[in-house]
């Protein structure tokens, strides 16, 4: 810390002698001056941090921690936001600690002010604005278009599920000092009387694979993979500290193994192959009103973690999740409705996403990894989201997903030609947003939670609840959704026009793909990329062969210096957002709670892995409810254990039915505007807007090329017609006297028939239904447990899914429709069994039948086997 912040720091302390008045309050003046002190302390400590990080990229030093920190640095409100916070923390770190010298003993700085001083502090902090209740009376078009960063979705209660905000606590916060530090932040002390593993010494027992021991998924595609994390991009942004030394002592953390706010490092066990002591880790940044200030807005006393972005699927990583972002990404030299594009580079004539205007080029990383000091550097791509050059496959579905708006944009332009730019560019972002709501939940959920909790919790839109908060849970955003970390192949797959590796561009490791926008540009843009996504298999966690070494120990390495640990990462992270541990969680979620090594090897299906943990641990109840999440077998046909589908399941559940604008609730779109919507395809965005010609018409589901690959002219394209509006003036929409309002809780009047059935103990016969007895949900008894057919009660289109497995060495399953083949099972081989699997929609009459046949294996079918149907739509 510089001479002068030393000096007001004595300065305070010696004017504090003076300004305690007879009761023991402490003056005005004395406030003022201990705020003025704490903003001069945060002030030097984030321009010393700025321009030291700043120098390190532009002398082409930096360290993957850098890259790291530079990535999660809060940007516009939420910076603002952040620093708030931290004003008002060190001014009453410096309050209690100039009063602990007084006194020569332990207070806490919260006797001593009352209720008007706090109110004073925040006010001068900043701190006050950030828990002020928006008003939405002067808002427009609040039951047309959500607000950027989602304020007003709830009419009732206006910052629920707003960017800037906390996250919210599905169960207590578990800190060391119950307030803010983390569990291990004091070494060697113990909890629940055992010492927590250092997080390090963990991923090299549990999570460790080699890239060549990587096992692919038979079933899903490493779309699968990607989606998850753009997801993720849509949902959830934790900001860190964007300081690199401690506001209390000047210690630079990365110089240093000292845990000192905002410093918590991970320390590397001596047997690692790693020669550092320790790696640097950066706290996540607290927000205004938690820990030690939490009495100032209700009683919130723990530390909580800001989300930047909105709860809700409104593609906010295209759009950003503030008014000054999506204004800055918007082209508004012209009254079109588009988004900013790249001037200078596109691909094939394709649009590019725009260059981001930086003070240093993180993003220079072409000349060291080719090796070639004269090739042209291009600076990072500008995006919604501030992580859009995390990968190159990221990056690839961020200008897809710019290039959708724009086709849609200039579709409904030319469909209604009298509608002004903001018109356009609010309904196009409309339709986006309803396209991810879609695909999400139709197409991806159901690979990762499988059928049991989407029947149970994702099933049939029950309408839109004012009072489900659908804000998003620190336990999704820190642990749950992190899940897929464990799916990331050690390449970045690039394909030619045939599907096979690319001869002018080879597939890179993944390491050699971070924050390299240049592959894109000059290396083939992004088809070779998306072809490798739909082409090429997602990695399987299995629980030998986790996390490959390009995520633990090659994270955003460019350099020799020291890299990051993916696993490690996430399990501190846990820790110092206070997460409660694995037990807990599982009782949460009504799962067993196991209490011992037997118990744990039972949850596991696997006592080698239990052993490792209670070695490490000594107690369940202090595994990382991360680490114990990702190491649960799979559920029924999902890629996730039953903690983190239970948790999945839960957050996704509400952000649907705590959305005033999602997509099905009344008002929010006509009900053929909703035909239409039902029909769309990721197939179809990809066709719209690359040169690829042929794809898989599931692209989450693998298949070898040639098998349930369609050409793009073969796939319906999106109908807008719904969107014609026959008005012509200007920024009109059609006539609202058609339209029903958006209301609080409406229910749909649509006939609801589904069904998911489990094939339990039974052994089929060859030739003839197989009987699925044990029912998940069947709640129209349209399915016969005992004959094993579905009966057309409701005439329309429906939808059929099935997923066996065989022990045996060869068989198949088909769907039969009134007894004729529809649909012949996508089989893959495994070491002892292999999976027949299936997806296809029918359009059936009043007593048409359904059902599954063995021709041959059938009695080899596993327990685990399902079925599932549910009507789409009714003619």
């Amino acid at each position: 810390m510089n001479r002068l912040l030393c000096l007001l720091a004595a300065g305070l302390y010696l004017c504090l002698q003076g300004h305690v008045n007879a009761e023991g309050r402490l003056s005005l003046s004395f406030i003022q001056d201990a705020v003025r002190t704490a903003r001069a302390t945060v002030d030097e400590a984030y321009e010393y941090s700025r321009k030291e990080s700043v120098g390190r990229v532009k002398r082409n030093a930096a360290k993957p921690s850098d890259v790291l920190r530079l990535l999660k640095q809060p940007a516009g409100l939420t910076r603002s936001a952040v620093r708030a916070a931290d004003y008002m923390h060190v001014t009453l770190s410096f309050i209690h600690g100039s009063l602990a010298r007084r006194s020569k003993r332990s207070i806490n700085a919260t006797d001593l002010i009352t209720e008007d001083d706090l109110e004073v502090i925040a006010g001068l902090t900043g701190c006050s604005p950030r828990h002020r209740v928006p008003s939405c009376m002067t808002t427009p078009d609040l039951d047309k278009y959500r607000t950027a960063s989602s304020v007003c979705n709830n009419r009732k209660d206006t910052r629920r599920g707003a960017a800037n905000t906390p996250f919210t606590r599905w169960l207590p916060a578990e800190y060391q000092d119950k307030i803010t530090q983390p569990k291990g932040w004091s070494k060697g002390r113990k909890i629940n009387r055992n010492r927590l593993p250092l997080v390090r010494e963990v991923s090299n027992q549990i999570l460790r694979s080699a890239n060549e021991d990587v096992e692919s998924d038979p079933l899903y595609t490493h779309l699968v993979t990607i989606f998850g994390q753009w997801t993720d991009h849509d949902l959830t942004f934790t900001p860190h500290s964007p300081v690199i030394r401690s506001f209390s002592n000047g210690i630079d953390c990365e110089k240093t193994c000292e845990r000192s706010e905002p410093c918590f490092p991970i320390q590397i066990p001596k047997s690692d192959s790693k020669s550092e002591k320790c790696m640097p880790f950066f706290r996540s940044a607290a927000g205004c009103g938690s820990a030690n200030t939490g009495h100032l807005f209700g009683g919130r006393t723990v530390r909580q973690q800001m989300n930047s972005l909105t709860a809700f699927i409104d593609v906010g990583q295209v759009y950003g999740s503030d008014e000054t972002k999506a204004r800055f990404l918007r082209n508004l030299t012209a009254d079109d409705g588009l988004l900013k594009v790249n001037t200078e580079h596109s691909d094939n004539g394709r649009e590019l996403l725009p260059f981001a205007n930086m003070s240093a080029n993180m993003c220079a990383t072409r000349a060291h990894m080719t090796g070639n000091s004269s090739v042209e550097e291009v600076p990072c791509f500008l995006a919604g989201d501030e992580r859009s050059n995390e990968n190159i496959a990221l990056t690839t579905l961020h200008t897809l997903m710019l290039r959708e708006h724009n086709r849609l944009a200039r579709a409904l332009s030319a469909l209604n030609p009298h509608w002004n730019g903001e018109t356009i560019y609010q309904e196009a972002r409309k339709i986006m947003g309803a396209f991810f709501q879609v695909i999400t939940f139709r197409d991806y959920l159901f690979h990762i939670v499988g059928p049991d909790f989407i029947a149970r919790q994702l099933s049939t839109y029950p309408g839109y609840d004012e009072n489900v908060d659908p804000s998003i849970a620190n336990v999704f955003a820190t642990a749950a959704y992190r899940f897929a970390h464990l799916m990331v192949q050690p390449f970045m797959f690039r394909l030619n026009e045939n599907y096979e590796e690319h001869r002018d561009f080879p597939s890179p490791l993944l390491h050699r793909a971070f924050f390299a926008p240049w592959r894109i540009i000059f290396e083939g843009g992004l088809d070779p990329i998306l072809r490798g996504l739909v082409g090429r298999r997602a990695k399987l966690n299995t629980q030998e062969h986790m996390m490959p070494d390009e995520l633990r120990d090659k994270l955003f390495k460019f350099s020799s210096e020291l890299a990051l640990d993916l696993g490690a990462l996430n399990m501190q992270r846990g820790r110092d957002h206070g997460l409660a541990g694995y037990n807990k969680w599982r009782g949460f979620c009504g799962l067993s709670k196991p209490k011992n090594r037997a118990e744990l090897a039972e949850v596991m299906n696997n006592t080698v892995l239990a052993d490792k943990l209670m070695d490490l641990y000594g107690t369940v109840e202090n595994i990382d409810v991360w680490l114990g999440g990702v190491a649960e077998p799979f559920v029924n046909g999902g890629r996730v254990g039953p903690l983190f589908a239970c948790l999945i399941a839960t957050q996704f559940q509400r952000i649907r039915q705590g959305d005033r604008m999602w997509w099905e609730n009344d008002g929010v779109f006509t009900d053929a505007q909703r035909r239409s919507l039902r029909d769309t395809s990721l197939a179809r965005i990809i066709c719209d807007n690359t040169g690829i010609t042929d794809v898989p018409t599931r692209p989450f589901q693998y298949r070898p090329r040639g098998t349930g690959y369609n050409q793009c002219k073969d796939i319906p394209a999106f109908d807008l017609s719904p969107w014609k509006d026959n008005k012509s003036s200007s920024g009109s929409r059609e006539s609202e006297a058609k339209r029903s309002p958006v209301v609080a809780a409406p229910m749909h009047k649509e006939v609801k028939v589904a069904f998911s059935v489990r094939l339990g103990n039974n052994f089929p016969e060859a030739g003839k239904p197989i009987p699925f007895h044990e029912e998940i949900y069947n709640g129209q008894k349209s399915y016969n447990i005992e004959t094993g057919i579905f009966t057309c009660k409701e005439p329309g289109v429906y939808e059929f899914q099935f997923h066996c497995m065989i022990y045996q060495n060869a068989g198949n399953v088909d769907l039969m429709h009134n007894g004729k083949l529809v649909l012949h099972s996508f089989t893959t081989r495994q070491s002892g069994y292999i999976t027949a699997s299936g997806n296809v929609y029918i359009k059936l009459k009043q007593g048409d039948e359904v059902f599954l046949l063995a021709n041959y294996g059938g009695n080899g079918l596993t327990s685990d086997s399902f079925f599932s149907g549910h009507l789409l739509f009714t003619e």
